[in-house]
């Protein structure tokens, strides 16, 4: 019987190596998954809610269009093609997206183009608590690297099988956004997302691995384009690899007073991921395993979202750019971060001008590396919208 209730074990994004990942089998690529396939994806879980179940509350209508009622643009160089009009459309649930409530979800529903490609709509409020509005003009980036994750764990349960239970691992991210073209006056626009999908890699019959490439289009512009790559975990393999801290999951950890909101760009101090450090150009990441966005339910590591944050905040803290909105921004896992020992964050500036500047952000945890990111500030004023350059693959 499939479960239909909320997340409860820790299927967030799971950051760093995850060894070797297994699924256990799942619906084959290239088709839409039946009801028949829901129930048996969503059984073969433990206690977590069969976000394979709730994903798969597809209801069949005509595609979606932009709020003009036309096709997207066409994705320069690529001209994917429009789905049909009588193509089934899959809604996005909480539970698909890994979130546990639904104003977090900014992917609404997609269309399938191919095996590997598909069209997603989302919508990026004007308000929300944690991903609002950076300042009276423009939204704030960091919304397309959290619609990137989510839309990325909807499809992979969906369209490639992974299970209910499954843990993601976020093994990198990279983000190139056109901020004269993410202005906060166009929030009630739709966002179309170009999905596609490679480096697909199997256990069995089950989802080991995924790239997902994106381009995202609103109100007749290309806003952003970014990719990233996914590992799959069994819930066998994740517990002998994170035994430790499963054991230890929900055990209270200490909210340290952090640095003053204004010094990192936020406007509430709940927001803020930073303590101070020692030195210069140094800061302990603060962890509050009680704020509702970034830690929704129960987590036995730092989720890499947090990690990625705390990387722009310290760059905001660096370079005196408040708001720090990234045109550009690139990371790589190493590791999980744990929430019992202290992580520490530091920058250093690789390139200052008046229009731009470019940050290396490192995370260290016990002497061993985290995660690295660069985040490169440009100023939004400096131009038109021209549209964000390509992403590149990690080597």
């Amino acid at each position: 019987m499939p479960q239909t209730g909320p997340l409860s074990a820790p299927t967030e994004d799971q950051t760093g190596p995850a060894g070797g990942p297994a699924n256990r089998a799942g619906h084959g690529v290239g088709r839409t998954p039946t009801p028949q396939d829901t129930a048996t994806s969503a059984g073969a879980g433990t206690t977590t809610a069969a976000a394979s179940e709730a994903g798969h509350e597809a209801t069949t209508g005509t595609a979606p269009k932009t709020a003009s009622g036309a096709a997207p643009d066409a994705v320069p160089g690529a001209a994917p093609e429009a789905p049909s009009e009588t193509a089934e459309v899959t809604r996005v649930t909480k539970e698909l997206a890994h979130r546990t409530t639904e104003s977090d979800v900014f992917p609404t529903h997609w269309t399938r183009l191919s095996d590997t490609r598909f069209r997603v709509t989302a919508h990026w409020p004007a308000d929300h608590p944690f991903f609002g509005p950076v300042d009276d003009r423009h939204q704030d980036p960091m919304v397309v690297g959290e619609t990137l994750r989510q839309t990325s764990m909807a499809l992979a349960h969906a369209e490639f099988g992974a299970p209910a239970d499954t843990h993601f691992v976020m093994r990198d991210l990279e983000i190139r956004t056109d901020l004269a073209a993410l202005l906060l006056a166009d929030a009630a626009e739709p966002v179309e997302i170009d999905v596609e999908c490679s480096e697909i890699r199997r256990r069995g019959r089950g989802l080991g691995s995924v790239r997902t490439t994106m381009e995202f289009r609103r109100a007749g512009k290309l806003v952003a384009r970014g990719t990233g790559s996914t590992g799959c975990t069994s819930p066998a393999a994740y517990q002998r690899l994170r035994a430790r801290q499963l054991a230890a999951l929900g055990t209270p950890v200490p909210l340290i007073p952090g640095v003053p909101p204004e010094q990192v760009g936020r406007a509430r101090a709940q927001d803020v991921v930073l303590a101070p450090a020692d030195r210069p150009g140094v800061w302990r990441l603060r962890v509050d395993t009680g704020h509702p966005v970034l830690f929704p339910r129960p987590n036995d590591h730092v989720p890499g979202m947090v990690l990625f944050e705390a990387a722009r905040q310290a760059a905001a803290a660096t370079t005196d750019r408040r708001p720090f909105l990234p045109a550009d921004m690139a990371v790589a896992f190493s590791r999980y971060a744990e929430l019992d020992n202290p992580c520490w964050i530091e920058t250093e500036v690789l390139d200052e001008g008046p229009e731009s500047v470019t940050v290396r952000v490192s995370g260290q945890q016990d002497g061993e590396s985290v995660f690295t990111t660069t985040l490169t500030w440009a100023n939004p004023a400096s131009g038109p919208a021209s549209g964000p350059s390509p992403v590149r693959f990690p080597s």
